[in-house]
């Protein structure tokens, strides 16, 4: 029998917050063989790194079998964590590591997954990585203006 190789999936993300901490908000795009979905989604009182991360664990969350996923993204705190520290904080049980409890959400949502970050300058005009900070921004001043 012939092994089934996973789906490819662009995982694209991006967190805002108005205040550090302050309202936020994540938006994402998932792309797989040129169709796209957004989402989005916030918190009245979060910081820019949480909001990075959550739309990461949102958008892995969507997916319905395991996938291999290119998480592209201009937070260099989520990709070097995906990348290159993630290992060692499990190792030590996160001790010192900010955002633990969205951490382990992570690692839950990324199990099934084979996952890799990729880094991209922001607001550099890559156009998924600004309709991802249009969406969170947007999200963001949206909760905003509900307070």
């Amino acid at each position: 029998m012939q092994k089934q190789t996973r789906k490819q999936i662009t995982l694209y993300s991006d967190g805002s917050s108005l205040g550090n901490p302050g309202p936020g908000g994540y938006g994402g795009i998932l792309e797989f063989r040129g169709n796209r979905k957004e989402y989005f989604g916030g918190e009245k009182e979060t910081t820019n790194n949480r909001m990075e991360l959550r739309g990461v664990i949102e958008g892995l969350k969507l997916l319905k079998e395991p996938c291999e996923v290119k998480v592209v993204s201009d937070s260099s705190y989520v990709v070097k964590a995906i990348n290159e520290w993630l290992e060692n904080w499990v190792k030590k049980d996160f001790k010192k590591v900010k955002n633990v409890d969205l951490w382990k959400a992570y690692l839950e949502a990324a199990a099934p997954h084979q996952v890799h970050g990729i880094w991209v300058r922001g607001h550099n005009g890559h156009p998924e990585n600004e309709r991802c900070d249009e969406l969170a921004r947007n999200e963001a001043e949206r909760i905003k203006a509900s307070l």
